[in-house]
C-alpha cells in the first residue's frame, strides 16, 4: 500500500531523473559521483516537501536545492577520492564522436568557472530559465544573476577559444 506522501513522487523522479542528473553533473563540474550524491540529497529534501510542492513546481524546487547544495559543496576543501587526470588508453576500435568530444570539452570548461557563475550559466542556458527565475534559484537580485551569467559566458568563450586560463 502506497503512502499518501508518495503519490506522484516516484513518477516524477522516474521521468525527470536523467535531466536532473545531467543538471547536477554540470553544477558539480562534470563529476558524476558528486552529481549523484547531490541529486540524491536534493530528492530526499523533495520527498519531505512533496505534499507542499507536488501540485506546484517540484522541478523548480529541486533545481533550487541542487544549485544551493552545489555551492555549499564547492566550498568544502575535500570530498574524498579524486579522479586522475589521465585516463587509460582506449582500444582502437572505439571511436568517439565529435558531439561527445564537444560536450566533454564544454563540461571541462564549465568546471573552470566559479560555482555561482557555473550555476547561472547552466540554469540560464541549459535549463533555459528566464533571468528572473535564475535570480530566484540563486537567491540574488536579477542584476547579479545577469552579471554572473555574462561573466561566466565570457570566461567560457575565452577558455573554449584556447586563450588560456580565465582570469578570476
Amino acid at each position: 500500500m502506497k503512502q499518501p506522501r508518495a503519490d506522484g513522487f516516484d513518477e516524477f523522479v522516474a521521468a525527470r531523473w536523467p535531466a536532473l542528473l545531467h543538471l547536477a553533473r554540470l553544477l558539480t563540474g562534470g563529476d558524476r559521483h558528486r552529481a549523484e550524491d547531490l541529486l540524491q540529497e536534493a530528492l530526499v529534501k523533495l520527498w519531505f516537501a512533496w505534499p507542499k510542492v507536488a501540485g506546484q513546481a517540484p522541478e523548480a524546487y529541486v533545481r533550487q536545492i541542487l544549485a544551493r547544495a552545489a555551492a555549499r559543496s564547492a566550498r568544502r576543501r575535500w570530498w574524498g577520492e579524486r579522479p586522475t587526470e589521465q585516463l587509460p588508453e582506449m582500444a582502437d576500435h572505439m571511436d568517439l564522436s565529435v558531439t561527445v568530444e564537444e560536450r566533454t570539452r564544454l563540461e571541462s570548461a564549465l568546471a573552470l568557472l566559479p560555482i555561482r557563475q557555473r550555476a547561472a550559466v547552466v540554469l540560464r542556458y541549459y535549463q533555459d530559465l528566464p533571468e528572473q527565475q535564475v535570480a530566484e534559484v540563486l537567491g540574488c537580485p536579477i542584476g547579479t544573476a545577469r552579471s554572473l551569467t555574462s561573466r561566466g559566458v565570457a570566461k567560457l568563450r575565452q577558455v573554449l577559444a584556447g586563450v588560456g586560463e580565465p582570469v578570476r
